[in-house]
């Protein structure tokens, strides 16, 4: 019987933050494709659009008009998808399988430049950190007000990911309710921490007692308990980087095609030094870091296909700023989702068996963190 080969005999892969598997099918890297293409996004974008809704000056669908801002500037989203209390009481369920749970809570627009041909990759490290500190700020401030009980930073960018404006920016939803993917991590990152799973020397997350009850000797007595990411992270900048997942890697944050990637050239981006559940708990060097690897990241994928690479990012993280009976679950990661496969114009779809069944990949984890450690920190429109 031949030898196991993870780069060619298809096998599944478990996401332990989600108990969910994922098929890996190496050997279909090689199947034509004659389905749907994409047109990239246009880079011939000018500095300032007159039309746009988001420009400095320029007023918005809604009749609001943009201050002459010069840095980031953060509005409540013309259209939001939740609104804020009071909510109107609910029906009475005509079945148990028919209940409706009212919601409120808000959406904020952040926009991360005045400059209207910019993203993520093509900004400078100081202007992200910028968008770093304001991420920060909304955190705290839409994560303290009353009935909040989760806080939702992301960036939808790229006309195939829905974003409708191609203006640099992201949004921020509160909600009065957890939302179900990071509800589901925020369990199996509990269920981890109390577990007997075997244990490195990566840095010791949760504590076994509120923060908020210890005192400052118990504090540094208490190692604390397991971290699942920690954990992670630190099996996966132990590995040897030729061949590994890990693609690019600061003082502080460690960016890798997770093991268990959906999408083909996914990311995670955590901190691995220590166990921080927040941004709102970051150290300035570690804003600057995070500010600098973000750079990395994502000027990385725009050269992987010479294109503005689209995607979705999420910061998955403590629901809300510090409470009362917080353990520290969580960890602070990043999510990068990006659609694009084979091309600038090729993207992967979630249909068939990945929408009956379970996910399901061609490209392994591995292959994909070799071509994206194989590109260049520079911008190929600044070569």
């Amino acid at each position: 019987m031949m030898d196991f080969d993870a780069d060619t005999h298809p096998h599944r892969r478990l996401n332990p933050l989600t108990n969910e598997f994922i098929l890996v099918s190496p050997h279909r890297t090689k199947r034509p494709w004659l389905g749907q293409t994409e047109t990239p996004q246009s880079l011939d974008l000018p500095t300032y659009d007159p039309a746009c809704y988001l420009c400095p000056g320029n007023s918005r669908s809604g009749g609001q008009q943009n201050p002459v801002y010069e840095n980031t500037h953060t509005f409540v989203n013309d259209f939001s998808a939740v609104l804020p209390p009071p909510t109107p009481p609910t029906p009475v369920a005509p079945h148990p399988l028919l209940t409706v749970n009212p919601v409120h809570g808000a959406c904020d627009v952040l926009i991360f430049h005045p400059r209207h041909d910019l993203t993520l990759a093509r900004l400078q490290v100081p202007d992200i950190q910028q968008i770093i500190a304001e991420w920060i700020r909304i955190y705290h401030f839409r994560g303290t007000q009353d009935g909040i009980k989760y806080v939702q930073i992301f960036e939808n960018k790229g006309a195939i990911m829905g974003c409708s404006n191609p203006h640099p920016h992201g949004q921020v939803w509160s909600l009065s309710e957890v939302p179900t993917l990071p509800g589901t991590e925020l369990e199996f990152l509990r269920r981890y921490s109390i577990s007997e799973a075997p244990t490195s020397n990566a840095p010791r997350g949760p504590k076994g007692m509120s923060c908020f009850t210890c005192s400052m000797s118990q504090l540094n007595l208490d190692p604390g308990r397991p971290c699942l990411l920690c954990e992670y992270a630190y099996a996966e900048i132990a590995l040897p980087i030729e061949g590994g997942r890990v693609v690019v890697k600061n003082d502080y944050w460690v960016a890798l095609v997770p093991w268990w990637a959906t999408w083909p050239f996914e990311i995670l981006l955590l901190p691995y030094t220590r166990h921080i559940p927040s941004i709102a708990e970051l150290s300035v060097e570690e804003q600057s870091s995070l500010a600098e690897i973000l750079s990395k990241v994502t000027v990385r994928y725009d050269n992987l296909f010479s294109c503005s690479f689209a995607y979705s990012m999420g910061i998955h993280q403590r629901p809300t700023p510090v409470s009362d009976d917080d353990e520290n679950i969580a960890h602070l990661h990043v999510h990068f989702s990006p659609p694009l496969l084979r091309s600038a114009s090729v993207k992967k779809f979630l249909v068939g068996f990945e929408l009956m069944a379970e996910a399901q990949r061609d490209l392994t984890p591995e292959q994909a963190a070799t071509r994206l450690r194989a590109c260049s920190e520079k911008h190929y429109l600044n070569e």
